[in-house]
């Protein structure tokens, strides 16, 4: 059975560094894709990254160029960090394991972790 669980949430300066991981249990991270999203206050899950497990990390708009995606292939785990928080990015972080290599197919998601990140 496919788990994602995420941790390392936690509250953060604005200006700081913030950084969630994703263990992902019963799936392969170096073979197939994971996805980061974020639920901010009072809106919808939004798409983050994109981490293929043989390609290049896929950004939105909204945190390209400051936030990081990678993976760990010895802990099959993967990792999303910024070192230029911002308030906008108190959100709750969920990973989701898909299906298929390119990011196509089923979601298998985790509980989410929060993160508050304060001025």
């Amino acid at each position: 059975q496919v788990q994602p669980v995420e941790s390392g949430g936690g509250s953060v300066q604005a200006g700081g560094s913030l950084s969630v991981s994703c263990a992902a249990s019963g799936y392969n991270v170096t073979l197939n894709c994971m996805q980061w999203f974020r639920q901010r206050p009072g809106q919808g899950r939004e798409w983050v990254a994109d981490i293929p497990g043989t390609g290049v990390a896929v950004y939105a708009i909204s945190v390209k160029g400051r936030f990081t995606a990678s993976q760990d292939n010895t802990k099959n785990t993967v990792y999303l960090q910024t070192n230029s928080a911002k308030v906008d990015d108190t959100a709750v972080y969920y990973c989701a394991a898909r299906r298929n290599p390119d990011c196509t197919g089923s979601y298998y998601w985790g509980q989410g972790t929060q993160v508050v990140v304060s001025s």
